[in-house]
C-alpha cells in the first residue's frame, strides 16, 4: 500500500501543530511562578512559568519587555497574558506574552477594572444620576473606623469650620473580609432612617488590597440606590475606588470632604454682617418711604377737611381784597401824577416865563466853552509829557547815555548781541552817547560758553 501521500516532514507537522494551537486558543491569562529567567543582549525576555505540577516556556519580546514596571526575578509570582504557539525549532509549545504584572495586586486590579467597566455600562456611574448636596447640612453620618486617622481629620475640620453641625459616627471596619458587608449594612440603615442630610464614607490611604472593601459591588449598588446624598473620601488623592464613582460627590481626602460639606464659620459671620447691614439699609429706606407716604396722606386729608377749605377760601378772599385796594391806590396815584404834570405844562406854556428861562440858561452857558477849552488843553499837555517819558524810558539812546554802547557789524549793520555772532578779525562799529568807534575783533575768550 502506497503511504507516500500521508507522510509529513517534521517541519510540516510542527506547522500544522502551530496553526492548530494558535487557532484553538485565544489570548489566555496565566498566574504562575517565574523560573529560568534570561534576558540576552537582544532585549527579549525568556523564562518558564511553573507551579507545583507543571511548567511552560514563555517569551516576551522587545519592546514589550521594556515597558514592564518591575524587574522579573527568579521565583516571583506573576500574572501574564499571551497567545499559545509552537516553537518549531525545538518542537516545544510556548506562550508569547504581551502583558505581565505582579500577581496579587495585579489580579485585584484586573478584577477592579472588570467590575468598574460592568457597573459603568449599567449607568451606575452616570453623572446625570448624581444629586447636588444640600446647601446647609444639619446632620451628618460618618461611616468609618472610630480609631483611624480619617475620623480625627474629619471631626477636626468640622469643629473648626462649623461647630453647629450635628455629626454621628457610625463605626465600621474599613479593611478585611467582613468590612464591605458591614459598611453596606450601615449605609442602608442610615439611609432608611431618614435622619441624615448627607452620609460620608471615608478612610485613610493604603494599598489596593487595603482599600478593597470600598470596591465591593454590593456597596457600590447601595450607594447608587441611596436616597440620601453620599460623599466618598477613600484613601489619598490618587486613590480611586468604586464607591468614589458611585457616590454623589468624591473628595480626594477626608479633610477635603469635611471642607466641602460645611461652610467656614468665618465666611458665614462675614456674610451675616453684610446681610445685617443690607437689612438695616432696607429697613431705613422702607421707613423713610412710609414716612413720606404718611406725610402725603396727612396733607391730602387736611386739604379735604371743611375747615381747611374754609380757611383756604378766606385766605383767597383776603388776598383778592388786598389786590383790589392796591389796584385802586395805584390808579389814584397815577391820576394825581397826571394832574400835577398838566399843571406844570400849563404854567410853562406862558411866553414871558419861557423868555425868562431862556435868558437864565444863556447866562449860565456863556462861560462854559472857555473853561472847557482850558481843561482840554491842560489834559493834552499832561498826556504829551507822559508819552515823552515813556518813549525816553524805552529809547536805546537813553541806555547809551548811561555809559553803554551799541555794537553792529561793519559789513551789514546787524546788531551784535552775543560773542557767538562774531569771528576773530571781524570789523565792528560801536555807537556811543557822543560819536562812533571802529573796532576789530582780536580774540574771543571762552567762546564755548557764550560769554563775551
Amino acid at each position: 500500500m502506497d503511504r507516500s501521500a500521508d507522510i509529513l516532514t517534521p517541519a510540516q507537522l510542527n506547522t500544522l501543530a502551530r496553526d492548530l494551537l494558535e487557532s484553538a486558543f485565544p489570548l489566555v491569562w496565566v498566574e504562575a511562578e517565574l523560573g529560568n529567567v534570561s534576558r540576552p543582549a537582544s532585549g527579549h525576555l525568556y523564562f518558564t512559568l511553573k507551579d507545583a505540577r507543571a511548567q511552560v516556556r514563555a517569551a516576551m519580546f522587545k519592546p514589550k519587555s521594556q515597558w514592564l514596571k518591575f524587574v522579573p526575578r527568579e521565583g516571583m509570582r506573576v500574572l501574564v497574558r499571551g497567545r499559545l504557539t509552537l516553537y518549531e525549532a525545538r518542537g516545544d509549545y510556548q506562550l508569547i506574552l504581551d502583558h505581565m504584572e505582579e500577581a496579587g495586586e495585579g489580579a485585584l486590579r484586573r478584577a477592579y477594572e472588570e467590575l468598574k467597566a460592568r457597573l459603568d455600562a449599567e449607568g451606575l456611574f452616570d453623572p446625570a444620576r448624581k444629586r447636588a448636596l444640600p446647601a446647609h447640612v444639619q446632620r451628618l453620618a460618618v461611616i468609618t473606623s472610630p480609631s483611624g486617622a480619617a475620623v480625627r481629620d474629619v471631626l477636626s475640620v468640622l469643629s473648626r469650620r462649623f461647630p453647629l453641625l450635628e455629626v454621628e459616627l457610625l463605626p465600621a471596619l474599613v479593611q478585611g473580609d467582613t468590612a464591605a458587608v458591614q459598611i453596606t449594612s450601615l449605609l442602608r440603615r442610615a439611609d432608611a432612617s431618614g435622619r441624615y442630610d448627607v452620609i460620608l464614607l471615608t478612610r485613610g490611604g493604603g494599598s489596593l488590597e487595603d482599600l478593597w472593601a470600598f470596591n465591593d459591588e454590593q456597596l457600590a449598588r447601595a450607594i447608587a440606590a441611596s436616597n440620601t446624598p453620599v460623599v466618598s473620601a477613600v484613601g489619598h488623592e490618587t486613590d480611586f475606588s468604586l464607591s468614589d464613582f458611585a457616590a454623589d460627590l468624591r473628595a480626594p481626602t477626608p479633610s477635603v470632604a469635611a471642607e466641602l460639606l460645611v461652610p467656614d464659620q468665618r465666611d458665614l459671620a462675614l456674610r451675616l454682617r453684610r446681610l445685617q447691614q443690607r437689612l438695616t439699609q432696607l429697613q431705613t429706606h422702607a421707613l423713610g418711604q412710609a414716612m413720606q407716604r404718611t406725610d402725603r396722606a396727612a396733607l391730602r386729608l387736611q386739604a379735604h377737611s371743611p375747615q381747611s377749605r374754609l380757611a383756604l377760601l378766606r385766605h383767597r378772599q383776603e388776598a383778592a381784597f388786598a389786590r383790589l385796594q392796591a389796584n385802586w391806590q395805584q390808579r389814584q396815584e397815577r391820576r394825581h401824577a397826571r394832574l400835577r404834570h398838566a399843571a406844570v405844562v400849563l404854567r410853562g406854556a406862558q411866553p414871558q416865563r419861557q423868555l425868562d428861562v431862556l435868558r437864565e440858561r444863556l447866562a449860565s452857558l456863556a462861560p462854559r466853552p472857555q473853561a472847557a477849552m482850558a481843561r482840554q488843553l491842560q489834559r493834552d499837555a499832561l498826556r504829551l509829557r507822559g508819552i515823552a517819558r515813556s518813549l525816553e524810558a524805552v529809547s536805546p539812546l537813553a541806555t547809551v547815555a548811561r555809559g553803554y554802547a551799541i555794537l553792529t557789524r561793519a559789513d551789514d549793520g546787524s546788531l551784535v548781541r552775543s560773542s557767538q555772532q562774531v569771528q576773530q578779525g571781524d570789523q565792528l562799529q560801536a555807537r556811543l552817547a557822543e560819536g562812533h568807534l571802529q573796532l576789530r575783533v582780536e580774540s574771543i575768550p571762552d567762546k564755548g560758553n557764550g560769554s563775551s
